[in-house]
């Protein structure tokens, strides 16, 4: 493999109240306290309870992992100073929106204003995954054939199975929120970059958005930068599961990538299809059923998870992710976060131990010890 797929990571943090264990609105405390070591890789998002850190670009997954253990605990160390605490999850088991306040940025008032209640209901967590490509046409090629394993890895990650104290029947409510936006979801199949960008022109045209960056699907060429941009996964927990996951997402883009250079496609299948596994994963998570549209039945996600990991086998070692990929295997002993924390409510039926649990998780093997603090 010639290219170096690159690997960028965005985490979207809850930022909690130490009493309460709800969300609090408390950006600037952080972002004015980790001013010294962390301007640069912290950001505002819409919600003023949200913090999102992102890693600069990072050459393997090792670099990854070393880097966000270290913004991690320095954003943790920042909350305790400042009297709050953050936590991974996609969504916040008990927080209402309503009570959230909204960032005062030129940016997000005018989200506001065109979506209203859509985009301040949107109070979810997400992880966001950049993977190096080598141009933009190559990139809209393996969009196309990625589209296919977005509800594979989307199930690894599911983490948000409450909204406003209730559970919801789904390990990852948080993408039944987002989808009330416009253009998200899995893309549609681009026949080449002129197509695309033809579809993205049309839209600034027409005054529809004013640049790309507001095409939120889950998974999209980058606008302004070289990069495939993973957008489907829920905020994880723990480091470990974030890192496992850009580690599959690299692993896919240079298998396909490998198989693009000798020559080989890979069957497409129709997005209407995609979404039936992408409804299976949110419902599910790791214990859903997914169509394999090949044999035209449903097969247990074990079972898929080990033809997806034979199917990269053949780039780990290459990337030098071989041990991180197979944390799946892990997440799929131990349950995601989704399971987690229902096993949590389950014993408890206390949704503010479920907040400990997440924040507890969130710190584990960074800083403070394994104990919720």
């Amino acid at each position: 493999m010639h290219h170096q797929f690159t690997i960028g990571i965005e985490e979207e943090y809850q930022i909690i109240d130490v009493e309460s264990r709800d969300l609090i609105s408390h950006v600037s405390k952080i972002i004015e306290g980790g001013k010294a070591v962390l301007s640069e890789n912290l950001k505002h998002e819409m919600h003023e309870s949200m913090i999102e850190m992102e890693t600069g670009i990072c050459q393997n997954i090792q670099e990854a992992r070393a880097e966000l253990t270290n913004l991690r605990r320095h954003l943790i160390n920042t909350a305790h100073e400042q009297g709050l605490r953050v936590s991974g999850g996609g969504t916040h088991p008990f927080s209402h929106w309503s009570d959230n306040t909204i960032t005062q940025g030129e940016r997000y008032i005018k989200i506001v204003d065109d979506m209203g209640d859509v985009a301040r209901e949107n109070l979810i967590f997400g992880l966001h995954v950049h993977i190096g490509i080598p141009n933009r046409e190559e990139g809209v090629r393996i969009q196309n054939v990625m589209r296919y394993f977005l509800p594979h890895v989307y199930a690894l990650s599911t983490n948000s199975p409450f909204w406003i104290g209730r559970y919801t029947g789904f390990k990852s409510y948080r993408q039944e929120i987002f989808v009330k936006f416009p253009r998200t979801g899995i893309p549609s199949y681009f026949n080449s970059l002129a197509e695309f960008d033809s579809y993205v022109d049309l839209l600034v045209k027409t005054g529809t958005i004013d640049n790309a960056k507001k095409i939120w699907w889950d998974l999209r060429v980058h606008p302004f930068y070289p990069t495939i941009e993973f957008r489907i996964c829920d905020m994880p927990l723990r480091i470990d599961e974030t890192v496992c996951l850009a580690a599959i997402m690299q692993s896919l883009v240079a298998k396909i990538y490998k198989l693009h250079q000798q020559n080989l496609s890979f069957r497409s299948y129709r997005r209407l299809l995609l979404n039936e596994n992408k409804w299976r994963a949110s419902k599910s998570g790791i214990e859903a059923h997914l169509i394999d549209f090949g044999k035209e039945e449903s097969v247990p996600y074990p079972i898929l998870l080990k033809e997806l990991l034979e199917f990269i086998d053949d780039v780990v070692d290459d990337l030098g992710c071989r041990q991180e990929v197979e944390y799946a295997w892990k997440i799929l002993e131990n349950g995601t976060g989704a399971d987690r924390q229902l096993q949590i409510f389950k014993d408890t039926g206390d949704l503010t131990k479920v907040v400990d649990y997440m924040i507890s998780e969130t710190e584990y093997g960074i800083t403070h010890g394994e104990t919720a603090s």
